[in-house]
This record gives structure tokens, sequence and C-alpha cells, in this order.
């Protein structure tokens, strides 16, 4: 095993910053499916409290379908915020780098949200984004890659 990837001050001298999946796959290995079990998982989690504030509202938040995606975007940015991954990435070992190999702060967390969002709208972009996680080295979704982003297994210290 190569310990650069467990190095939590590993720094890649390449020009994008991100690790490279010919030298680096271990940073790579399981994450489309990772990320899929993460996504169930935050799904279920942002139901869960948009279930709960319909309960807190005494039913009117339940007729408000829409204040779901609202729930969902503040989950999103707030908890890629500073760590990088939702609860449901940090279950499954894995958090979204940017470009330059860095975590996302808030107008990144905020940019990539938007775009995930976005191609939520459309079924075609959510296919789309599937295959390309399956299919390329870095595994990034549609949404991934005017950012430069991908998500990587998480370096342990």
């Amino acid at each position: 095993m190569n310990t650069r990837a467990y190095n939590p001050n590993y720094r890649p001298d390449r020009a994008s910053g991100l690790p490279d999946p010919q030298t680096d796959p271990q940073f790579y290995d399981g994450v489309p499916a990772k990320r899929l079990i993460a996504w169930v998982f935050d799904i279920v989690l942002i139901t869960v409290l948009w279930f709960v504030f319909g309960l807190l509202t005494l039913g009117l938040g339940w007729l408000l379908l829409p204040f779901w995606a609202v729930i969902s975007f503040a989950y999103r940015t707030f908890t890629l915020t500073g760590r990088s991954a939702t609860w449901g990435m940090r279950m499954m070992g894995i958090e979204m780098r940017d470009g330059f190999g860095q975590r996302f702060g808030l107008g990144q967390a905020l940019v990539h949200t938007g775009l995930y969002t976005v191609s939520l709208m459309f079924m075609i972009s959510q296919i789309v984004s599937v295959v390309l996680m399956a299919g390329t080295a870095r595994g990034q979704g549609l949404h991934d890659i005017p950012l430069g982003s991908t998500a990587i297994n998480s370096p342990m210290g």
C-alpha cells in the first residue's frame, strides 16, 4: 500500500492538485459505489428532516413539498462546507475535493450544491452523471466537471 494515501499532509505536486488515478488509485478505489450509498443515506436523512419539519408545523410543512428541496440544499451546502463531506459521505469514508485538491469552503459548497440541484431537474443529466462517475478515472459527475471537483477516499491520519 502506498502510505501517501493516508497522510493528511500529502500534497500532490501536479498542477491540478488532485491525486492521479494512475499513480494513486487508492484515492479512488470504490468511490462510485460509496458515493451512491452516501447519496441514498443523505436522501433518507433529508426526508426524515422534512418529515420532522412537517410534524413541528402540524402538517403544514408536508404541504410544502418544495421545502424538501430547501432542506436538501441547506443540508448539502453546510455539510460540504469545511469538512467537505455530507454525513453520508463521512459514513462511507469519502470527501469532496476541489480542482486544487483542497476541501470545499462555503462558496465552493454553494456552487457545487447549486449545480447538483440543477442536475436533479433533468433525468438525462442524472444518467450522464452516473455514467461519468462509473466510467471516468476520477469518478466525476456532470456537476463536478465545471468545478474540477471530485470525491476521494478520505485520507486517514
